[in-house]
C-alpha cells in the first residue's frame, strides 16, 4: 500500500513573517491588559488614600457619615439685625360654615433690612387687600390650632413675597424662605378668634 504524499513543509518557509506578526500583535495585546491591570491597581490604591495621605481604615469605611444638617430657612446677620415692618390689625369675617366668627389679627413682617420696610410701604395696599382675602377664605377651625396659625403665617409670607414680585414656591414646598424674597417670617402679635 501506498501512503499519500504529505505535503512538504513549503507554505511555512514560504510563509516566515506571518508568525512573527501573530506573535507581534499577542505580545502587544498582552501589553495593553498589563499597564490596564497596573492602571486599575494604582486607581484602587489611591482611591482608598484618604485626603491627608494615610490609608483609610476598614471601621471608618464601614461606618456611615451622619447627614449634614439641614439649611436654615434664612441666616441671620448679627451685625445687621433685621427690620420689622408693622401693619395695621386686621378684623375679617372668617369663612361661614362653623357659625359667623370673626378673626381680629395683628402682624408684623420681619425683613432683611430697612430699606426693603420702607420699601414696603409702597406696596401696603395690595398686601392688606391679599392679607385680608387669604384671613376671610379661612374657616375658624383651620387657623385656632398652633400648626393652622404657623401654615397661615407661611401662606402671608408667600403672598406678600409675590405681590413684590418674587414667584411661588414650587407646590409641595409652601415655605416662605423657599420664594427668596424680602419677607423671613410673619409674625402675629394679636390673634383673636370671636
Amino acid at each position: 500500500m501506498a501512503k499519500a504524499p504529505t505535503p512538504p513543509p513549503a507554505d511555512k518557509a514560504a510563509n516566515p513573517g506571518k508568525g512573527k506578526k501573530v506573535l507581534l500583535i499577542v505580545l502587544i495585546i498582552l501589553l495593553v491588559l498589563v499597564l490596564v491591570a497596573v492602571g486599575l491597581v494604582g486607581f484602587l490604591l489611591l482611591k482608598k488614600t484618604s485626603s491627608n495621605g494615610e490609608p483609610e481604615s476598614a471601621t471608618t469605611s464601614a461606618e456611615v457619615q451622619p447627614p449634614p444638617p439641614p439649611p436654615a430657612p434664612y441666616a441671620v446677620d448679627l451685625s445687621k439685625p433685621p427690620a420689622f415692618f408693622a401693619l395695621d390689625p386686621f378684623i375679617v369675617n372668617l369663612a361661614s360654615g362653623e357659625g359667623e366668627r370673626y378673626l381680629q389679627a395683628v402682624l408684623a413682617l420681619r425683613v432683611a433690612d430697612t430699606k426693603t420696610a420702607d420699601g414696603l410701604k409702597a406696596f401696603t395696599p395690595e398686601i392688606r387687600h391679599r392679607i385680608n382675602l387669604l384671613l376671610a377664605s379661612k374657616l375658624p377651625s383651620e387657623i385656632s390650632t398652633l400648626e393652622g396659625r404657623e401654615a397661615l403665617a407661611n401662606q402671608i409670607g408667600v403672598e406678600i413675597n409675590t405681590v413684590l414680585g418674587y414667584p411661588p414656591p414650587p407646590e409641595g414646598t409652601r415655605l416662605i424662605s423657599s420664594t427668596g424674597g424680602p419677607v423671613q417670617a410673619v409674625l402675629f402679635n394679636s390673634f383673636i378668634i370671636q
